[in-house]
């Protein structure tokens, strides 16, 4: 009887393939379907929870860093008496005509009498008195609720002492102030100034007309109560043909 050679038989397609795998595959189980991605989800956590068990009371939050403590305001620097051997010479000389002397941030002050305040500065300019050669400015400061409405502030400089004084003197509306042109003659100039901006006469001035503003200007830009935007209409239509714009 021949032999015949049987072939083994061959495996249903399909089936028990899944036996065939590894085990580290299905990890020896068979294999079932993954659950819906959302039905696996975490529910949201309970709001202000931070993260926490539900039902969990909410955490405070933080507490924000301390403020650094404000900075303790400055006491306004206030002007203090003033006294020297060229003070003391001064009133020795000219009595009655220092009414105050006090010392600002390093820098003397004197108020002087408007009678004697030629007497002072031709003192102040010679050998005895500095010698305060340069009068480095000449100006005045407005105060309309005063009595006394203007300050004339002098700024003079000594080169022999490198050092600086401030005179001022004091006088009101229509009140006329002694020039000091015969004195240091740059004051030629910075009177003019002081006249043209706040209408302070000088007596004894060789040349009192204005610097700054045109001939017959009405009014002084410089005072307080001068508006910044007021113009002089009159003169603008007369001498520039034109209608103010302010």
């Amino acid at each position: 009887m021949t032999d015949e050679k049987h072939e083994p038989p061959k495996a249903v397609e399909g089936a028990g393939a899944s036996a065939q795998k590894p085990a580290a595959e299905g990890g020896g189980a068979s294999p079932q379907a993954k659950p819906d991605a959302a039905a696996t989800s975490k529910p949201p956590a309970p709001a202000g929870a931070g993260g926490g068990a539900p039902g969990a009371p909410a955490k405070p939050p933080a507490a924000a860093p301390p403020k650094p403590p404000a900075a303790a305001a400055k006491a306004p620097v206030k002007p203090e008496p003033w006294s020297s051997p060229l003070l003391d010479e001064l009133q020795k000389r000219l009595p009655g005509a220092i009414s105050e002397a006090v010392i600002f941030r390093n820098m003397p002050s004197l108020n002087v009498v408007k009678e004697h305040l030629v007497a002072v500065c031709q003192f102040l300019k010679s050998g005895e008195g500095g010698p305060y050669t340069l009068l480095t400015d000449e100006t005045a400061v407005d105060y309309p609720r005063r009595e006394k409405r203007f300050d004339i502030i002098y700024h003079l400089y000594s080169f022999r002492r490198n050092d600086r004084l401030r005179l001022r003197v004091q006088v009101g509306e229509g009140e006329k102030v002694p020039s000091v042109t015969g004195v240091w003659p740059t004051a030629n100039w910075l009177e003019r100034e002081v006249y043209d901006m706040f209408g302070v006469e000088y007596e004894g001035h060789p040349d009192l007309k204005r610097i700054l503003m045109p001939d017959g200007w009405v009014g002084h830009p410089l005072r307080k109560d001068y508006d910044i935007l007021k113009q002089d209409d009159a003169w603008v239509k007369a001498n520039l043909g034109i209608e103010s714009a302010q």
